[in-house]
């Protein structure tokens, strides 16, 4: 066995362990949903044998390419709207959800359907689902994780060889460390000194190049995401009051939604809804975006804390995290941060901050460059 493919399979293992034991903490009896593209398998082996090992009860589905495009393609009204009690009793009543991202292709990950009508009938279909899901992950009953096997497509994604992808994957999730686990519990720590801060502010407002937006966020949760919920993680968050928000922002990092990208965006926010907005490449997505309902107004503030992530990859679980940058999201609000708005909408846009950025909470800076001052 050469030495590439030894090195390979200890990062598969390493990467299992971290989900298994940290992401999902999986317990004796767990019974433990495991979605996974096909291409993920030499993850998905690890991840099984990790989770008899905790003494869990591992239950796996396995995407194959196109299955999901059959019904798009050829599906009837009662085919599309029907809801599978399987997947409605896992949601219900297993502890832990795993999901392990490979795309096939190219845009997978946030392709524009090619059937709106049907796609939106399959979408309302599973409103329940989608509701039980999200339930169960605000009260704490269900641990669930998601996370990215690379692949080719992945690769083709971030405009990187699949070589250079697969590096930036494992190191965003800390697997070159000797102990992941380890270097994750430190996240923790040190995210939590900022949560805890925040917590106790009620006006924050980002300042920089081209930015100048203020909202409030009393009485609303910062929330600590290190790492158990999103692999990788490194970042903290919450919800804005939903009329609050007022300013300027420019986002300086390119974006993508429904597989359409999105460049230079510029905002104009007042009392919390955006009145005027423009972009160097993709306002026509802008403009169908905002026709949505609310999705002109706020439903995440955040700030990236991964300094292993320092690139885009047209990947929002990698994006949003990149280390001295903030983003922000319109539409659908986290519920567990106490917001209200809602969306069929959320999208996030991202800003670097390591150029004069700064950040004050109730008139203290605390935030300049990149880094926390606190």
């Amino acid at each position: 066995m050469s030495t590439s493919v030894r090195n390979h399979d200890a990062i598969q293992i390493k990467y299992a362990n971290l989900l298994v034991n940290y992401c999902m903490a999986v317990k004796k009896g767990d019974r433990v949903y495991i979605n996974a593209g096909a291409l993920a398998e030499p993850l998905i082996k690890e991840v099984m044998k990790a989770v008899y090992i905790a003494g869990g009860i591992p239950v796996l589905n396995v995407e194959l390419k196109g299955l999901g495009e059959l019904a798009v393609k050829y599906g009837e009204e009662h085919q599309l709207t029907w809801v599978s009690p399987l997947k409605k009793y896992i949601l219900e009543n297993f502890e832990c959800h795993l999901n392990i991202r490979a795309p096939f292709e190219k845009g997978d990950d946030d392709k524009e359907p090619e059937n709106p009508e049907k796609y939106k009938l399959i979408q309302q279909s599973q409103q329940e689902l989608n509701r039980i899901y999200f339930e169960r992950i605000g009260n704490g009953s269900l641990r669930r994780a998601l996370c990215q096997y690379p692949t080719q497509a992945g690769a083709d994604d971030a405009e990187l060889s699949l070589e250079e992808y697969e590096h930036f994957v494992y190191q965003s999730c800390y697997l070159y460390d000797e102990d992941p686990i380890a270097k994750w519990l430190e996240v923790r720590k040190k995210q939590q000194v900022y949560v805890d801060y925040l917590n106790k502010v009620e006006k924050v407002q980002y300042k920089g190049p081209n930015i100048d937006i203020s909202f409030s966020v009393k009485g609303r949760t910062w929330i600590n995401s290190d790492g158990r919920s999103n692999m990788p993680s490194g970042e903290v968050f919450s919800a804005p009051i939903e009329d609050s928000v007022n300013g300027k922002v420019y986002f300086s990092y390119p974006g993508l939604y429904m597989g359409k990208d999105v460049e230079g965006v510029s905002l104009e926010v007042k009392d919390g809804e955006v009145i005027t907005w423009n972009a160097e490449k993709g306002k026509e997505v802008l403009d169908k975006v905002f026709s949505i309902p609310g999705a002109r107004k706020w439903g995440e503030v955040a700030i990236g804390t991964n300094y292993n992530i320092q690139r885009t990859t047209r990947n929002i679980l990698f994006d949003e995290k990149i280390g001295g940058s903030i983003h922000m999201a319109v539409g659908q609000s986290y519920k567990q941060c106490g917001g209200k708005n809602e969306s069929a909408v959320h999208w996030d846009m991202i800003t670097d901050m390591k150029n004069g950025g700064q950040i004050w909470a109730d008139g203290e800076k605390i935030y300049e460059n990149g880094l926390f001052l606190i």
